[in-house]
């Protein structure tokens, strides 16, 4: 007796769990080579946490604020083909208790802190907390390499509160390299970012995952749980790239890997400006969320008279909450290895991306290079080609 497929009705080469950037890439690649995908997504909607609505003239980041930032020139060029990106730069203020910051930290902070004019003068004040908080060697947690970056003041005031609140965890038991994300310049410039490309494409991002899945080899299923349908699916489809978490994958064979949620509380206002600005940090410890975006700032486009504001507030995760970052601490990273090497036993059927599949922090320009990594192995491409042409 021949079996029907349920799922795999097309002959599909591929099912792709997930329909954000990761996933939805490598669909749009793998099209070019001819080959058929099904998506299946268990949002209502493509483009994972980078999906953007318009609301009142105006784009909301539904999943909290994304700004593209990249040096990697392939990358960019990339996704300026699928959407005209805007020139903005990410400026972000510090509310500290009604007392207010740039950051990220630069000459402009370090003014509004202590009154230093000079970039000397605020190395000397660095310096000085330094040496009197007896930080000396290598810094053995975030606390430790935030003060010898900054000094006390500024980590007392602008990174513990913030820092605890978005891990869930004191700042003492978190690793160093996490604040190494952010700039710290001694000169007057209150750009977030270092990296030579920026901006938002305006109209949201939305229209990128629209066009990436447009082909006719690409078939997209949306409040689909790969879940519920897991032990057919991985009998019917030859290949499976996987953007979920790992560890559900497997069931939790080794354990549950840690994450952290996010939980936003959006509010239309009958005001053309609210705060002023783009993002207002929230970085004492008792204001409950972490910060306020107002989405008119982002790309200048709204209707008069209206503005939308999201509050973004950190949760613990637990298996009926989104999962937002991995937490990256020793004990999550050799449970991962395990999850891994597994991963890699059934590479002959299984692709894992994105941060939740490969658990890590990604920035979007670095999922998407990953996404490249892929195609080429599974493809057998060389480094020379290009993603940013057309086939």
């Amino acid at each position: 007796m021949i079996r029907r497929n349920k799922y795999n009705t097309k002959k599909y080469d591929y099912l792709i769990v997930g329909a954000g950037p990761f996933g939805s890439i490598f669909a749009y690649e793998a099209a070019k080579f001819g080959k058929r995908s099904l998506i299946v997504e268990k949002r209502p909607h493509i483009g994972g946490n980078m999906y953007t609505h318009t609301e009142n003239g105006i784009t909301v980041h539904d999943y909290g604020a994304h700004i593209f930032h990249t040096d990697n020139k392939e990358v960019w060029n990339f996704v300026n083909k699928f959407a005209d990106f805007n020139n903005y730069q990410n400026q972000v203020i510090a509310n500290y208790q009604g007392e207010l910051y740039n950051l990220p930290f630069n000459m402009n902070t370090f003014y509004e802190m202590w009154g230093v004019k000079t970039p000397a003068e605020a190395k000397a004040k660095i310096e000085e907390q330094k040496k009197e908080a007896g930080i000396s060697g290598q810094p053995r947690n975030l606390e430790e390499q935030a003060i010898s970056l900054i000094g006390t003041d500024i980590y007392r005031k602008l990174i513990k509160g913030y820092t605890e609140k978005q891990w869930g965890r004191k700042a003492t038991e978190l690793p160093a390299f996490i604040i190494k994300r952010l700039p710290v310049r001694f000169i007057f410039d209150n750009n977030y970012f270092n990296h030579r490309y920026q901006g938002i494409p305006i109209g949201g991002y939305t229209q990128l995952f629209d066009k990436w899945l447009s082909s006719d080899l690409i078939d997209v299923k949306t409040n689909a749980d790969f879940f519920e349908h897991k032990d057919d699916y991985i009998k019917e489809f030859p290949r499976i790239v996987y953007t979920g978490m790992i560890d559900r994958f497997f069931d939790y064979r080794f354990g549950e890997l840690e994450y952290r949620s996010l939980k936003f509380e959006s509010e239309t206002l009958d005001t053309d400006n609210y705060q002023g600005n783009s993002v207002i940090n929230y970085t004492d410890a008792k204001t409950p969320y972490t910060r306020v975006m107002e989405w008119r700032h982002f790309d200048g486009l709204a209707d008069k008279g209206k503005t939308i504001i999201t509050r973004e507030y950190p949760q613990n995760w637990d298996r009926s909450k989104e999962a937002y970052y991995p937490v990256n601490n020793e004990k999550n990273t050799e449970i991962y290895k395990k999850y891994a090497k597994l991963a890699r036993e059934h590479k002959d059927q299984f692709i894992f991306g994105g941060r939740l599949g490969l658990y890590q922090y990604f920035d979007m320009d670095q999922v998407i290079n990953a996404t490249f990594n892929t195609v080429r192995q599974e493809f057998k491409l060389s480094n020379s080609y290009v993603f940013d042409k057309n086939i």
